[in-house]
């Protein structure tokens, strides 16, 4: 073995040497060796920190750029889209759990931004109606999705002609139906969409159907991200989410095109061909759910549904592309499965 250099080596005592010599020659080879230790120290937090200035100043311009904290971004995705999967692959029962838990944050969100546009949305229904739907689409099937749906906007409405009765909640009739209205956008809107990825997870072979469609609105949504980041410069709709480019789109397009042959030959048991239908309907369904988001924060005049994920915004800041991309799924997987 060679031998490897330890910094500067303690002097031995010789003859002539006096012990009070010897000693000083140690104390100025060990301040030798600390000066030497503390530079290197200096230039390694030198290069952590100009290193963590350049990670700062690339996220920072990333952000401007498309609104998203990467990294938070990259980790919270990661963390729910783990637990979706395995939810689905091992027991599905878990996933109506997961999807009670995050369709009835959803609607919480979206009426707490109701409620601060103005409508006097009841949250406590909504939250209630939110996660009945849930088990009546994964045990009862689509009959029990559409009972639970009008059951539960019959339930918010008579809750809320309920509060009427208090002095805090009186307001004009005409009112009183904007609230209602309110209520049943929320029904509609992100409890019966996200109910479909529930009622095709309930079927057989179904938790792939799931698996497949999410990792395909995850590709629509990487690919737009990395396109329109290099190479947007064409908005799509400007008055409605002015980041989205046709360069994005294109984007996704192909990402979606792609991994929708891949996942349909290995994963779901189809010809090369079904890819092709899969991709297009999910990368038009899931670009139509972002921008039908976008104009709801936009009429509401918010640019995050809450800030409950860093990164992300809110719940259905995440969920924008898969609630329309859930109906689509199941409606393929009737067609084809």
């Amino acid at each position: 073995m060679t031998d490897q250099p330890q910094g500067p080596r303690p002097p031995k005592r010789g003859h002539g040497v006096s012990r009070a010599e010897f000693k000083a020659q140690v104390r100025a080879t060990r301040t030798d060796f600390e000066r030497q230790v503390q530079v290197t120290r200096a230039d390694f937090e030198r290069q952590v920190q100009a290193t963590r200035a350049h990670l700062d100043a690339t996220s920072e311009r990333i952000e401007a750029r498309t609104g998203r904290n990467l990294i938070l971004a990259i980790l919270i995705g990661l963390v729910l889209g783990g637990a979706m999967v395995v939810s689905l692959i091992f027991i599905k029962e878990l996933f109506m759990i997961f999807a009670s838990v995050i369709i009835g944050f959803t609607s919480f969100e979206l009426a707490q931004a109701l409620r601060r546009a103005g409508r006097n949305v009841p949250r406590i229904p909504v939250v209630i109606a939110a996660v009945g739907v849930v088990p009546a689409a994964f045990f009862l099937g689509s009959a029990g999705q559409w009972l639970a749906t009008l059951a539960g906007i019959v339930f918010i409405a008579l809750w809320r002609v309920a509060l009427a009765i208090l002095p805090d909640h009186r307001a004009p009739t005409r009112a009183v139906l904007g609230d209602m209205g309110a209520a049943v956008l929320i029904q509609i809107y992100v409890v019966f969409l996200a109910s479909f990825a529930v009622l095709l997870a309930a079927q057989p072979g179904g938790q792939w159907w799931t698996v497949a469609f999410l990792l395909l609105v995850i590709t629509a949504d990487t690919g737009a991200y990395v396109s329109g980041l290099n190479f947007g410069k064409h908005p799509m709709a400007p008055s409605i989410s002015p980041k989205k480019t046709w360069e994005g789109f294109i984007g996704a397009a192909l990402s979606c095109i792609i991994a929708g042959v891949l996942l349909g030959l290995f994963m779901l048991d189809q010809p090369w061909w079904f890819g092709l239908i899969f991709g297009i309907v999910i990368v038009v369904t899931a670009t139509f759910g972002d921008l039908a988001e976008s104009l709801v924060k936009r009429d509401l005049g918010i640019k995050d549904m809450s800030s409950w994920l860093p990164g992300h915004g809110g719940f259905l800041d995440r969920l924008d592309s898969i609630l329309p991309s859930a109906g689509a799924a199941y409606a393929l997987y009737l067609i084809f499965a």
